[in-house]
């Protein structure tokens, strides 16, 4: 199931799920429940998940965790951080067509 494969990150755990997670691509979305946009991303990282094994996705609400988005630059959500092998290996922001994220995806894995 995909929701198997969402982690609800924080300040307490981020670093560790950055460390934990090895194999495969690691999607970390920094939202906010008051961000239109970031609704709108909501059903495209749903599908992806539907379609993508090797997806995890990390949800990280910038309202909450401030400091993790300011240790990564995040000036503007929705932002997506691809992590693999516990490093940032690329990044999109807004709320991108689920063709460019799908697209980005299949670059990465």
């Amino acid at each position: 199931m995909a929701h198997d494969r969402t982690l609800e990150l924080t300040t307490q755990n981020f670093d560790r799920a950055l460390k934990e997670f090895k194999d495969g691509l690691l999607v970390v979305d920094f939202w906010a429940d008051w961000c239109h946009p970031c609704k709108m991303l909501e059903p495209h990282l749903k599908r992806l998940l539907e379609e993508y094994d090797a997806v995890v996705l990390g949800k990280l609400n910038t309202d909450d965790h401030p400091e993790i988005a300011a240790r990564f630059g995040v000036m503007s959500i929705p932002t997506l951080i691809f992590f693999q092998g516990g490093r940032e290996v690329d990044r999109l922001v807004g709320a991108v067509p689920y063709h460019v994220l799908k697209a980005r995806v299949e670059e990465l894995l």
